[in-house]
């Protein structure tokens, strides 16, 4: 208890002022170790006609080059285990879907005899029509991305399951029908580079037993080691991790995008590998941020009563699912925001493009939603007249209310988080505003439209 309510030093924040933190990148082996360099795609979208690399591998200094040939299993969905296939190769085999994607990687002496023989191996590209708005990938004429098609059917292949994530509350005609005004909005978060300080590097020490040690600057460092061991078809004893200070992640760095390939560099060549991503790879072929559009159309009264909400959400996968599923299933749980809506017709899209795939940031899912949900709240307080502190007090969350996806709520924070922003901001409240609570509805705050999805909250927490 000697920590709570005390200010205490980060315990490796002296090593960060000063320089002495040890990153991956500053591990150093007694024997050395090679350096890698993967050949990437210079196509957005192409057919891969020919890759040779016979030329490179004879080039002084390289000790190995691997391919989609030498992966035991090139294919893996970071998703598998939760019933998401797999659709996205380690290394590329007959075509490359997003600029930047990895076709081989090369061990060598030096990073610079490395990216020599990088551009020593021959690749003949048959270019394809590209996409890469969301929007178009409905038209039906549009290119076809990925053999699924081009938006992810989910949790099923591409003949089973829904294609879209669906949230269904209440009678949504009839809550347009009563509505005084419909208020409509359309919010397009653009992409995002995380740009962390530390960009992506690995290093693996083979060892003489045969196992692998890993050093890796990965964010969640058993699920790397699950997708490593799955992609090598070795059990997990034969891998050792070594973790350490993250050098900025922020979500980009749960995609493993390092470890493997050296990995397979590492077992090939019997030798230490080390991948250190340049500054310039980190902007072209690193995850970012999914782009979404969001189209939102709320029923409301002229008192300010939100009867209903409409949506349609597109986010963006870039080429492969990788993450996204998952996103968009978060962000299909919180699109009503920390408002109580009784009647909610949603839909969610994962849509293919040609952009590199998407991955975590911060809040992944929600924060894009949350950006677009409460810019849309502001806009119907101003279409109303109401003023914005007022209007999300009413409509806010309480005990007893029930969220899209039938959750009842036991706990809300809502009514005193805009509490807290109105005093934070210097903002006085009307007395009746100021005296709000999170408790269960009653009076003038629980009106016809909002009786039947109310539930005991209480109990539910009991």
């Amino acid at each position: 208890m000697k920590a709570v309510g005390a200010r205490l030093p980060r315990y490796d924040g002296l090593g960060h002022v000063v320089g002495e933190t040890t990153f991956v990148d500053d591990v150093r082996v007694p024997d050395g170790n090679l350096w890698a360099r993967a050949l990437r795609s210079p196509s957005h979208a192409a057919r891969i006609v020919r890759l040779d690399t016979r030329k490179a591998a004879e080039l002084p200094g390289v000790h190995g080059i691997v391919t989609h040939e030498d992966i035991p299993r090139n294919v893996y969905g970071h998703l598998e285990a939760l019933g998401v296939p797999a659709d996205e190769p380690l290394l590329a085999e007959d075509e490359v879907r997003y600029k930047g994607q990895p076709i081989a990687v090369v061990a060598a002496d030096s990073e610079e005899e490395a990216q020599a023989a990088v551009e020593a191996i021959e690749l003949e590209l048959e270019e394809r029509d590209t996409l890469f708005d969301i929007r178009k990938a409905f038209d039906p004429d549009a290119p076809k991305i990925h053999p699924w098609g081009n938006w992810f059917p989910y949790f099923g292949g591409p003949d089973e399951g829904p294609d879209r994530r669906k949230v269904r509350k209440g009678d949504i005609d009839k809550a347009f029908s009563d509505a005084d005004t419909i208020v409509q909005g359309v919010y397009r978060p653009a992409a995002i580079e995380h740009c962390p300080t530390e960009t992506q590097v690995a290093l693996v020490v083979p060892e003489a037993s045969g196992r692998l040690v890993i050093y890796s600057c990965t964010q969640a460092m058993y699920f790397s080691m699950g997708v490593v061991a799955a992609h090598l078809e070795v059990p997990l004893n034969k891998l050792k991790f070594v973790g350490g200070t993250v050098g900025g992640g922020f979500g980009g760095k749960v995609d493993t995008a390092a470890e493997t390939l050296s990995g397979l560099l590492a077992l090939k060549t019997d030798r230490a590998v080390k991948w250190r991503w340049t500054r310039e790879e980190e902007f072209l072929a690193s995850s970012t941020r999914a782009p979404w559009h969001m189209e939102i159309a709320d029923a409301v009264t002229s008192d300010g009563w939100i009867l209903g909400r409409k949506m349609l959400t597109l986010h963006d996968a870039g080429a492969y699912a990788r993450f996204s599923p998952y996103g968009l299933t978060k962000h299909a749980f919180h699109h009503a925001g920390a408002y109580t809506i009784p009647n909610i017709h949603f839909d969610g899209f994962v849509v293919f493009t040609n952009r590199v795939p998407t991955t975590a940031m911060r809040g992944f899912g929600v924060t894009s939603v949350s950006f677009a949900v409460e810019t849309h709240i502001s806009r119907i307080a101003n279409t109303l007249g109401l003023d914005p502190y007022e209007f999300r007090l009413k409509n806010a969350n309480r005990v007893g209310d029930t969220t899209p996806n039938g959750v009842t709520l036991t706990d809300p924070s809502t009514v005193a988080t805009i509490h807290a922003v109105a005093e934070a901001a210097g903002d006085t409240l009307a007395p009746e505003y100021a005296a709000m609570t999170s408790e269960p509805r009653s009076g003038p705050l629980l009106p016809d439209h909002l009786v039947t999805q109310q539930r005991d909250g209480r109990s539910a927490h009991a």
